[in-house]
């Protein structure tokens, strides 16, 4: 049931003394169950093969002559080998970092023994992370034309797989516990491996139909069934405590006399998605006017288990095991676990299953009915009213659930009807919509609106369940009773188009948001996590530009084109929910005050060569509020500059060459002017040959 301990092993296997103990045996009994789980981990040093990826396509089509309608089809096919390396480095900040005048006094270096007692850290991790990604996909097409009639089919099949090994040190300045290699001569070594396979399978019928009979009626629908699937079979954390000598070479490693000196875990999760959805339109034509009706419906059903199992191996000897002297390479440090070693050490597994009411299990379940009507009316080629109202029923459940589950009590724990109904979300709303648009010339419009929204929390973020984020790489626990986030949209808008192409609009918005969804840190002993909130209110403001010029006056074949934003926002959260939260009044998670996107373009004119130097950047954003008087987290500008260069030696081919990131920026967050986190990205070389026939 669960209990992989000697005591509940001797009592549910009734044993008894012989020529060995209960206890001998019991332990014999775990240590097979050890031995069953894979252990041969070691590390290697080597260069990394180049990326590499193949893409091909093939579609033609045909007229038939039984019902003078023409077929189509189009099959595809794609493989991507990419490996990636990248010096990573994470902290947990100090608590009181000011001295007495208000500024920070304290090092971020951790080379001496006064740099340790002075450290701007709690605790310091350096890892280097080597990722090979391999991703696989399919597609194929079929489609059926006939007058003013189309229906096709789609099959879409993406297979991708990654497999990433990351060796971290670990220090710890002023934790809970503190080592250092310059005060102690003592780090912490991770070594972790994981392996994900994720498949997505998409089948999709869509028909597109215009009955010029009936007034030009337009309609058109689809129907979609969808899987995906994520298996983890490994994952797995070995922790080990380094030593170092006087002059910081490496010494050797043990295993300490505590839990948890490897965690393996299994994680399956399952979705599938069902949705169909049908729209009309009706297009009218008056003397001095042009009216379009629409009306639609969507559905879609959404289900999704996940399952995840966890292995402890621990030392339950109490004092540490040399697992290396310093005379092998600590990379094949995690290949201890040998037969003969768990043979003769006091080494036990366990299975590390959360006990009734923690979960790491869940089912969630989604259901989406909606429907609208709409209308666009065009008025004497200068005024433009379009509007709208969307009905929306949202019903989604999720509960944490448990593989430890025998008896009624158990089902009672984790599906107490006030658990489910706390992880339930039923509601319903109309959503409506409305904009108008001054027509002033052949080459500018005005355009006013206003329309009504929501975001909803996903089923990750309802749910008491651990994950780890892809974007920001921080373990997140999800919030049972996270509401959704309704969104009032006004915008103003101009636009300009002038000859060759040539245009620019500049753009007023303001977003007034209900209860919005808010990331906050939670500060832990040796890293940080994550969970979720909700605010009271928050509003979004701010102006935006987008262009596109030629500069034939500069040099023949050369334009530019980018958008700039300007904005700023405020999220209040009620202080009686902020709990420790250091600012419960700031600017929105993920929210930058300028967004700046800049293309300089040439395209030669006799079509033979094409460049682009592509630059972006966002201003720094909050990437999770901070709590216990820690200053909110904010992701730091990164300065993306790209070139991309084409030639078109003939009609049917083209090669391409890609640099990415020419100025080798870091991906880092901040707290208290302090960088807490960082990624390495490097350079990125790519080039590429394409044939068409």
């Amino acid at each position: 049931r669960g209990d992989f301990g000697i005591g509940n092993i001797v009592k549910r296997d009734g044993l008894v003394d012989g020529d060995t103990t209960r206890a001998e045996q019991a332990t014999a009994i775990n240590n097979e169950l050890l031995k069953s789980l894979p252990r041969g981990y070691e590390l290697k040093e080597d260069s990394l093969d180049p990326q590499y990826n193949i893409k091909a396509h093939y579609g033609d089509s045909f007229s038939e002559s039984y019902f003078g309608g023409k077929l189509g089809f189009m099959l595809s096919g794609a493989y991507k080998n990419e490996w990636d390396f990248e010096d990573r480095f994470s902290s947990v900040i100090s608590q009181d970092l000011k001295n007495e005048d208000g500024k920070i006094d304290c090092t971020t270096a951790l080379n001496t023994a006064d740099d340790v007692a002075n450290s701007c850290f709690n605790t310091v991790k350096n890892a280097q992370v080597t990722t090979e990604n391999e991703r696989y996909n399919a597609s194929f097409s079929l489609g059926y034309t006939l007058d003013t009639h189309s229906i096709s089919a789609q099959q879409l099949y993406i297979i991708d797989n990654e497999d990433e090994s990351e060796i971290a040190i670990s220090q710890s300045p002023a934790g809970s516990s503190t080592f250092s290699i310059a005060g102690d001569g003592v780090a912490n070594r991770n070594h972790t491996f994981n392996y994900e396979e994720r498949q997505l399978n998409i089948t999709q019928f869509i028909g597109q139909h215009t009955f010029l009979d009936y007034m030009g009626i337009g309609a058109d629908w689809q129907y979609t069934e969808a899987k995906a699937t994520t298996d983890i079979p490994t994952n797995a954390d070995f922790e080990f405590r380094d030593e170092y000598n006087t002059d910081g070479s490496y010494a050797g490693s043990q295993i300490t006399g505590d839990d948890n000196r490897v965690i393996m875990s299994y994680t399956n999760m399952e979705e599938r998605v069902k949705s169909y959805s049908g729209n009309l339109n009706l297009p009218l034509s008056f003397d001095s006017m042009d009216v379009e009706f629409k009306v639609g419906y969507d559905f879609s059903d959404r289900a999704r288990i996940f399952n995840t199992s966890s292995f402890a191996i621990n030392n339950s000897g109490g004092a540490g095991i040399s697992i290396n002297d310093g005379s092998d390479n600590a990379l094949n440090n995690s290949g201890y676990l040998s037969d003969e070693f768990i043979n003769n050490n006091a080494i036990l597994v366990d299975f590390n299953e959360p006990t009734a009411p923690d979960a790491d299990d869940y089912l969630a379940g989604q259901k989406v009915d909606a429907g609208y009507a709409s209308f666009d009316v065009f008025y004497d080629q200068w005024l433009r009213i379009s509007g709208g109202v969307r009905y929306e029923q949202f019903k989604q459940t999720s509960i944490g659930t448990s593989s430890l589950i025998f008896d009624q009590d158990d089902l009672n724990t984790f599906y107490d009807p006030e658990k489910i109904q706390a992880g339930s979300i039923v509601s319903d709303d109309w959503y409506p919509a409305l904009s108008v648009t001054y027509v002033g010339a052949d080459n500018y419009q005005v355009r006013a609106g206003y329309g009504e929204t929501v975001v909803r929390p996903d089923f990750r973020e309802v749910v008491p369940v651990t994950y780890f984020d892809p974007l920001t790489d921080i373990r997140t626990f999800g919030r049972t009773g996270l509401k959704s986030s309704p969104i009032k949209n006004y915008d103003l808008r101009y636009e300009y188009y002038g000859e060759a192409g040539n245009s620019f609009s500049v753009a007023a918005f303001y977003k007034d948001i209900t209860a919005p969804i808010e990331t906050v840190l939670n500060i832990g002993d040796e890293d940080y996590s994550a969970s979720f909130i909700n605010g009271e209110t928050a509003e979004v403001f701010g102006i935006e530009a987008e262009w596109l010029q030629d500069l034939t006056f500069l040099s023949e074949g050369l334009f530019t084109s980018g958008n700039i934003t300007l904005s700023d926002s405020e999220a209040s959260i009620d202080p009686a929910l902020a709990g420790t939260l250091t600012n419960p009044k700031k600017r929105m998670t993920g929210h930058s005050e300028y967004v700046v996107n800049l293309q300089l373009n040439y395209d030669s004119l006799d079509g033979m060569h094409s460049s682009s130097l592509v630059y972006n950047v966002f201003g720094e954003r909050i990437l999770a509020a901070g709590v216990a008087s820690r200053d909110d987290a904010y992701e730091q500008p990164f300065h993306s500059l790209d070139l991309v260069y084409t030639f078109y030696p003939d009609f049917n081919s083209k090669v391409k060459f890609k640099v990415k990131n020419l100025l080798n920026e870091d991906q880092e967050v901040s707290q208290s002017d302090i960088i807490v986190r960082s990624k390495e990205v490097g350079m990125n070389f790519d080039i590429s040959y394409s044939y068409e026939f």
